[in-house]
């Protein structure tokens, strides 16, 4: 069975820095994209950026510039450095992985969330 584990969640001053990081563990799931979403209170749950196995990268316009996806491929990982962080970059972020199986042409699976808090 294949799992994702989000970690590096935690409580900054605004303009501080975090690294989010979120492993896969398990077998028999071939990982495509990886991707981090966040959801604050009381609003839905948006893509941050996604990341594709080659590298290839996309953000928000939100935060472009400031934050920074990346991956480790041999260790299944997925990493966000978020630089310059904003009272409204608060909220729970989820790591999201795409992929497929030997029977299942296309899967998704998520990991726990990570609570971001930036105060101001």
């Amino acid at each position: 069975q294949v799992q994702l584990v989000a970690s590096g969640g935690g409580l900054v001053q605004a303009g501080g820095s975090l690294n989010l990081s979120c492993a896969s563990s398990g077998s028999g799931f071939s990982i495509n994209a990886m991707s981090w979403y966040r959801q604050a209170p009381g609003k839905q749950r948006n893509l941050v950026a996604r990341i594709t196995r080659d590298g290839r990268a996309n953000y928000a316009d939100s935060v472009k510039g400031r934050f920074t996806i990346s991956r480790d491929n041999n260790k299944n990982t997925v990493y966000l450095q978020m630089n310059s962080l904003k009272p409204e970059d608060t909220a729970v972020y989820n790591c999201n992985a795409e992929g497929t199986t030997l029977t299942i042409k296309y899967l998704e699976i998520w990991a726990r969330g990570t609570l971001v808090t930036v105060s101001s």
